[in-house]
């Protein structure tokens, strides 16, 4: 049993880690109001005082957009605190991981980017979760740097449960249908990380989603497709395409094609992600069992 200290722990990915990690582990998950990461010298004295084996971060600026236009607490949230905290674990002998993003490629290529690919990001966001993964392997070989994309899971609202909302109360949903990427359910990405806890596996780059790839609308579709067979009164049933060059509101560009592999994970611990279609209907019987088809209606 390992003491695992998470900060980020109401959020999508971290709250799921320590849900599932205190079956086994010690652990400890801190929110905003426990800590402000980007007060970096309270950061430092926090980690200093706190006894930890694991350091997760979970934290960090994810709003896109927003990193366009408040790039200093982009910058001090996204690569500075980062390396506070691997020196930190470093300093105890401590093994950090770190959760970035597939942001961090220019999606130009058509094939899934692997860990050796190069990353060029388009965005302040994705130039800041780059240096986030800089910091946080630099200081010991045991520290890790996870990418994720399109995470959803029951602890948080994701794009999945906002479609679906949506269509409960819509005749017409639509999403982005030349995206592509690899969704991500935090419940899975628990187990595929819990081995690196208590042992000596390397760390380094990896990649963490599900199996497989799709377009936005794609997942949009998968997504009505699982609510209707769990029973959800939908009044939208299709997906309509729409284009990324059509969503003149956004900020920051976007890389199209972020499929990533996950080969290197597999190879280490032992643990081939399932694919995104199979967990997704996973989390929505489990959402439907929780909610009663009456709180929809």
């Amino acid at each position: 049993m390992s003491r695992v200290l998470i900060l980020g722990g109401r959020g999508r990915l971290g709250a799921a880690l320590a849900r599932k990690w205190s079956a086994i582990h010690d652990v400890h998950a801190l929110a905003r109001p426990d800590i402000d990461i980007a007060d970096l010298a309270a950061l430092e004295n926090l980690l200093e005082t706190t006894g930890f084996d694991v350091l997760v971060n979970g934290t960090g600026l994810t709003n896109v957009d927003r990193c366009e236009s408040a790039r200093n607490e982009a910058t001090t949230v996204n690569a500075l605190a980062p390396g506070v905290m691997a020196r930190a674990a470093a300093a105890k002998n401590a093994r950090f991981i770190h959760i970035s993003t597939d942001y961090v490629f220019d999606g130009e290529k058509k094939s899934p980017y692997t860990e050796d690919d190069a990353a060029h990001p388009l965005s302040h966001y994705g130039q800041t979760k780059l240096a986030g993964e800089t910091a946080a392997l630099a200081p010991s070989p045991r520290h890790l740097a996870v990418r994720v994309s399109w995470v959803f899971g029951p602890d948080k609202p994701s794009f999945v449960d906002m479609i679906i909302d949506r269509a409960l109360t819509h005749e017409s949903v639509e999403a982005i249908a030349d995206k592509t990427s690899c969704p991500t359910f935090a419940e899975d990405v628990a187990d595929w990380l819990e081995p690196f806890l208590a042992s000596d596996l390397p760390g380094g780059l990896y990649h963490a989603c599900n199996a497989g790839s799709c377009t936005w609308r794609d997942y949009g579709q998968h997504a009505l497709d699982c609510a209707l067979a769990a029973g959800l009164p939908l009044r939208a049933r299709i997906v309509n395409p729409i284009l990324l060059a059509d969503m003149k509101n956004f900020a920051a560009p976007r890389p199209p094609h972020t499929a990533m592999a996950t080969d290197k994970l597999t190879a280490v611990t032992g643990l081939t992600p399932r694919p995104w279609q199979e967990a997704l209907v996973g989390y929505f019987q489990r959402q439907a069992a929780l909610r009663p088809l009456s709180s929809h209606a």
